[in-house]
């Protein structure tokens, strides 16, 4: 995800994409752990992008 589609979403868009990148986080640590199909790059990949939306919305709440 880019960060320019991110600030053109709104407050409640982005929780609800933290709350789907979160299960999707879990998921693939769970699955890492139990090796089966594990992707480590999506679970970077996830981590970072959830960080993104973390830090567009403090800014969206900032303002």
């Amino acid at each position: 995800m880019d960060a320019k589609e991110l600030r053109q979403k709104s407050v409640i868009e982005l929780k609800t994409l933290a709350q789907e990148l979160k299960v999707k986080l879990r998921d693939l640590r769970f699955n890492a752990t139990l090796k089966q199909n594990a992707k480590i790059s999506d679970l970077r990949n996830s981590r970072k992008d959830l960080a993104r939306v973390h830090m567009i919305l403090a800014e969206t709440l900032q303002k």
